[in-house]
């Protein structure tokens, strides 16, 4: 593992770090299938998530593809792997089918790649920090996808459904509407530090005044939208949101019921957020919008509650920033511009800190679920 470098090898102390925080997720990861036997691991527990078992394994194969050989320039630890765990060889519909890893010998393709890449970052430091900092935030943001396959299977550990289903602090931000001045601010990340490459480049824009609401929408308020007709009111739904509706017979997801009524609601589709709040007179926020306020409230030390609770869907289609460049990869972005996918702000309750901040950009299709999305209202001011 990382920390036979640390032990064996005087280092820079970024790579130290490096090492430590890689070592530390890869014991997150390990731990939260730990309890889960080798059948959970390998069902295919929905159509659209991976067998867990495969998660393991592209976080290895991916490890190894950026930091032991294009960093390391090492050959392929198992180059009869690379097409297997390539998430766009091998899309999530076949990874049930195909002949994957068990549980041990992915275990094992972990150890094995982690060992190696800290040789690699033994001898030759982290060089910039980016490649290492992103093979690290991919296995964090793997850890949350999976806790999102956990949770349709009913596996997830009793801590992480308290973190789920817990409140909001009634005195955290009493419900309500904040109004945002208009303005320019400067959106996107900042040319210092790690960033994907669709926050950036950096760059100025003009919010007309709006108001948000102060709270995520609850559970007990998405109870009274769905037994008042939410699901019925054909006015109140897109036309591409009703057919999907219609065609899969959707009503709110059993979560929201069962869940404390003050506590975010959590597994909607855009589809549905956006019928929420049309049923309450208000929209969704577009992500300039988001951002703004979420960066305004922090400056004026207003309270934007509840971020980080659940993803948050924004109105905006997920494509590049003006002046957007690839990199180091145009799959991880660029490839999902301009298809439908829509933004999700903020983070939830399963996002690693090292991942969540304030220009960070998720995106999935609207009719998704299965992501821990909520939805806060905004209205013209």
């Amino acid at each position: 593992m990382a920390t036979r470098a640390l032990d064996t090898t005087p280092l820079s102390p970024d790579a130290t770090q490096m090492l430590l925080a890689m070592s530390a997720a890869r014991e997150r990861t390990l731990a939260l299938v730990a309890g889960l036997d080798e059948h959970q691991l390998e069902r295919v527990h929905s159509p659209i998530m991976s067998p867990l078992v495969w998660d393991l394994g592209h976080i290895a194969a991916y490890e190894d593809l950026w930091l032991g050989h294009r960093y390391g320039e090492l050959a392929l630890l198992r180059p009869d792997l690379a097409a297997l765990y390539d998430a766009f060889e091998t899309p999530r519909a076949v990874r049930g089918e195909i002949e994957a890893l068990g549980p041990a010998d992915a275990r094992a393709y972990m150890a094995s790649v982690s060992a190696r890449v800290a040789e690699v970052i033994g001898e030759r430091g982290i060089g910039d920090g980016v490649l290492c900092e992103m093979v690290l935030r991919h296995e964090l943001q793997h850890s949350e996808t999976m806790r999102q396959t956990m949770a349709i299977a009913g596996l997830l550990p009793t801590a992480e459904l308290v973190k789920s289903e817990a409140p909001l602090d009634a005195h955290e931000q009493p419900e309500g509407w904040i109004q945002v001045p208009a303005g320019a601010f400067t959106m996107g990340a900042s040319v210092d530090g790690f960033a994907y490459d669709n926050e950036r480049p950096r760059h100025t824009v003009e919010v007309s005044a709006f108001a948000i609401a102060a709270r995520p929408v609850s559970n007990g308020s998405w109870m009274r939208f769905s037994e008042g007709g939410g699901y019925e009111r054909r006015e109140w739904w897109s036309r591409e949101g009703w057919a999907w509706k219609e065609e899969h017979d959707i009503t709110h997801h059993p979560a929201v019921r069962s869940r404390h009524p003050e506590a975010p609601v959590c597994h909607v589709s855009w589809f549905e957020a956006d019928a929420f709040a049309r049923a309450h007179g208000a929209r969704l926020p577009t992500e300039t919008e988001w951002e703004r306020a979420a960066t305004w409230t922090q400056q004026t030390r207003k309270a934007l509650a509840g971020v980080g609770r659940v993803w948050e869907w924004t109105a905006s289609e997920f494509d590049g920033y003006p002046g957007f460049a690839p990199y180091p990869y145009k799959e991880y972005s660029q490839v999902f511009f301009g298809k439908g996918h829509r933004v999700l702000r903020g983070s939830s309750w399963a996002t690693d800190a090292r991942v969540a901040n304030l220009t960070f950009r998720n995106w999935d299709l609207p009719l998704r679920r299965q992501i821990f999305a909520g939805v806060r209202l905004a209205r013209e001011a």
